[in-house]
């Protein structure tokens, strides 16, 4: 153990030593920091891209319902008994096939009263058409007062209409009996039965529902497309969708109409637009919900070029060799409507080259002229700190820009 009187005289100059060897040791660590700096150069490339063809698109998003375009409820107009049904759910109809029958009795018994009594109202109307052409006769050589001969041509008036209405009755009667067969509008699938054999049907100020029949070769989806996108929605535009039933098969079909009634639920304002979509193998059905993708904008073998070839502009590095140069300023280059100018790489040059633009989707533009398929476009620099022996360490992006670099 060391005597106090030593620890208070020679503590100080102990301490005085630490501080020394520490900054000793940092201005060491600094310089070695600054040496192994100067074994690091700036490496910059020159990034391009070919010029290729491809499909152009921006689409639209939506969400629908798949329908039918012909969907047919069937009834019946009379009432009665449903004696007989020959068509069931997922049963195939044509146009005019017999699918239901109601008990026939009343009407047949309806039909034949209707038959009665447009004969006895005939034998009447005849009866008092003799007698008027009687009184016709007397009344001309004054034998019967004008009275009876009115009274005459009163009753032949009253027999006629009377004849009339008893046909109409019967031309009723005969059409309600028909009515109690009942035939497919259209030729589909049923896709709905509403009664049984035996159970009553009442037809008042509506028609009796028995069937719902629809055609599956031809569907549509109604979509609802947010307010955002309609405007760019427009008839004849393709359109590729799914539905979860078939998760992995993608249904092609095309906008037919655009409607234009808004539906606004929960502040959120939708349009209708209606998809149609052939059915031929009978995939889709009715209430199927689908996830729909519109194409605004489908350019087929385009030409095409990132965003950022419009943009690049060279630049000159100071210490950096090896990199393509322009080979004229790009104020020699005159661009007309419509054009805009890119730098072509063409062996050690950029050559400044003015294009015509067409479509876009703000990620890729349509080169319609001046431009050759696989052309090597600029499109800009790519920078990292390299080591002179490697060159393999990147710069750190928060370190300062190295000099001699000029825009």
């Amino acid at each position: 153990m060391k005597p106090q009187w030593a620890k208070i005289i020679f503590e100080p100059y102990f301490k005085t030593i630490d501080m020394k060897f520490t900054h000793l040791m940092s201005a060491t660590c600094a310089a070695m920091i600054m040496l192994a700096g100067c074994g690091k150069k700036q490496k910059v490339t020159l990034e391009s891209v070919k010029a290729e063809r491809g499909e152009l698109t921006e689409t639209v998003t939506a969400t629908g319902t798949i329908e039918s375009v012909t969907q047919v409820d069937v009834g019946t107009q009379v009432t009665g008994i449903i004696d007989k049904l020959y068509a069931d759910y997922n049963s195939e109809v044509t146009k005019g096939q017999l699918i239901a029958e109601i008990e026939k009795t009343l009407l047949e018994s309806d039909l034949k009263s209707a038959e009665a009594n447009v004969e006895s109202a005939r034998l009447t109307y005849e009866y008092n058409l003799t007698n008027y052409k009687r009184d016709r006769q007397l009344h001309e050589k004054q034998l019967i007062s004008d009275y009876e001969f009115q009274t005459s041509a009163k009753d032949l008036e009253v027999s006629k209409t009377a004849y009339d209405k008893a046909k109409a009755d019967r031309v009723r009667a005969a059409k309600n009996l028909n009515y109690a067969e009942i035939y497919s509008p259209i030729d589909g699938i049923v896709i709905s039965r509403e009664v049984e054999v035996g159970q009553t049907v009442v037809s008042n100020m509506t028609v009796a529902n028995i069937y719902t029949i629809a055609d599956l070769d031809n569907m549509q989806v109604i979509g609802n497309v947010d307010e955002a996108d309609i405007g760019q929605v427009k008839v004849g535009q393709p359109v590729t969708f799914s539905v979860d039933a078939y998760p992995d098969q993608m249904f092609e079909g095309e906008v037919t109409q655009v409607r234009l009634n808004p539906t606004t639920e929960s502040n959120v304002v939708t349009y209708e637009v209606v998809v149609a979509a052939p059915n031929p193998d009978h995939k889709l059905i009715p209430g199927l919900t689908a996830n729909l993708t519109i194409y605004v904008m489908r350019e087929q073998d385009a030409l095409l070029l990132p965003a950022k070839a419009f943009t690049f502009r060279p630049e000159e590095f100071g210490d950096v060799d090896n990199l393509p140069q322009p080979s004229a300023d790009a104020s020699s280059v005159r661009l007309a409507e419509g054009q805009k100018l890119v730098w072509v790489v063409n062996g050690t040059s950029l050559v400044p080259t003015a294009v015509t633009t067409g479509a876009s989707n703000g990620m890729k533009t349509q080169v319609t002229a001046g431009l050759q398929d696989g052309a090597d476009v600029a499109t800009g620099y790519a920078e990292n700190a390299g080591n002179a022996a490697t060159g393999d360490a990147e710069r750190s992006p928060f370190a300062p820009q190295p000099p001699g670099r000029k825009k």
